[in-house]
């Protein structure tokens, strides 16, 4: 009886398996800032919003703009856009301010 063998599996419907599901805990362990979105009109202005808030503050951090759905989903992200910031998602499902997000940042 194989009851309590259960296989790793995602709630997204959409084929993850264990391996996917694996790389997709490393990146959420990643330093750094990301974007998540599909790549509309929403998800650019909150990338540059973010670009502002970091030429305000004088840091040079990359911004990473993750558009894969799996990837999106792995961090229980539903409504783009959204911001990562050292992994922790701090904001989704709107567009954020320069002045909100440097607040994040400090």
């Amino acid at each position: 009886m194989k009851l309590f063998n259960r296989k790793k599996s995602c709630n997204c419907s959409c084929n993850c398996n264990n391996k996917t599901l694996e790389n997709n805990t490393v990146l959420k362990d990643e330093k750094g800032i990301k974007i998540l979105g599909t790549g509309c009109k929403k998800c650019e202005e909150l990338k540059e919003n973010v670009k502002k808030a970091l030429e305000e503050l004088d840091l040079d951090i990359p911004v990473e703009h993750i558009t894969d759905l799996i990837q999106i989903s792995s961090y229980g992200v539903m409504s783009t856009p959204a911001l990562v910031i050292d992994g922790k998602v701090l904001s989704y499902g709107k567009i954020l301010k320069p002045s909100q997000i440097k607040e994040f940042l400090k």
